[in-house]
Parts: structure tokens; sequence; C-alpha cells
């Protein structure tokens, strides 16, 4: 087994991607003709946005849009970056809300936390020194 996608369900597809280029630098890697689905170029596992349309027409029940949530939802996507300060600074300027400052860690590492217009609730992080991984 391999993680293959991270989706998360937004208002306006195009509205994040753009947010996410410019928060966080990430590359766009590829939109659908029709708008209601796009990639960004993050390594590995992809990160996709999706229109709460497309969530809805999957789960019958419907889905809890994160834009709506007066709090975070209880997950992430954590970046890591070796200047959480100044990636910090980008996404706030950018439009982000912060929810937590740059703070180091007991374990060494540095974290922030924003929430995205879109309602994505991101943690921004140094990376874990080896052999402190157990204690993030």
């Amino acid at each position: 087994m391999q993680l293959g996608y991270t989706i998360i369900y937004v208002p306006d597809v195009a509205t994040s991607l753009d947010f996410w280029q410019r928060a966080f630098g990430l590359r766009l890697r590829f939109v659908h003709d029709s708008g209601t689905y796009g990639e960004l170029d993050t390594g590995a596992t992809t990160l996709a946005f999706a229109a709460h349309a497309l969530g809805d027409s999957n789960f019958p029940g419907g889905h809890v849009a994160a834009h709506s949530s007066p709090q975070p939802l209880g997950f992430e996507i954590a970046l890591v970056t070796a200047d959480v300060a100044g990636a910090h600074a980008q996404a706030l300027t950018a439009g982000a809300t912060e929810l937590s400052p740059p703070t180091a860690k007991p374990w060494g590492q540095t974290v922030s936390y924003v929430r995205c217009p879109d309602g994505t609730l991101v943690e921004l992080c140094t990376p874990v020194a080896s052999g402190n991984a157990e204690q993030a």
C-alpha cells in the first residue's frame, strides 16, 4: 500500500490552487477542463483539490465543508521547510489566518500553524532531526 493522493474538497478549485501556489510556492501540476479538480506538484504524493459538488456526488450523505467550520477539521497538511518563519509570513501575506506562530519544540523542530481560506489546516515545520521522529 502507498499513499497516492490527498484530496481536499473546496468551494472553488481555481481559487484554492492559486492561493496554495502563492502561499506555499507549490507548482500547478494539472487542472481538469471542467475546473472541478486540480493538482499541485508536491513530490511523490499528489495534493489535489476537488469541488464540493464532486464530494457530494461521491458521498450521498454529504461531507463537512472545512471552510464552513468555525474550527479547523481534525487533520492537517504538513509542509516541511528550512524557513518556517518565512513560509509562515508568506502564507499570511497570501491570505492565510494564523493559528499558531512559529514555535521551537522541545525535540528541536520549529512548527507553526495556519488556516487557508478554503479551511484547510496547514502545519509549517522544519524537518524532524533523525533520531527525534518518535518524539514529535
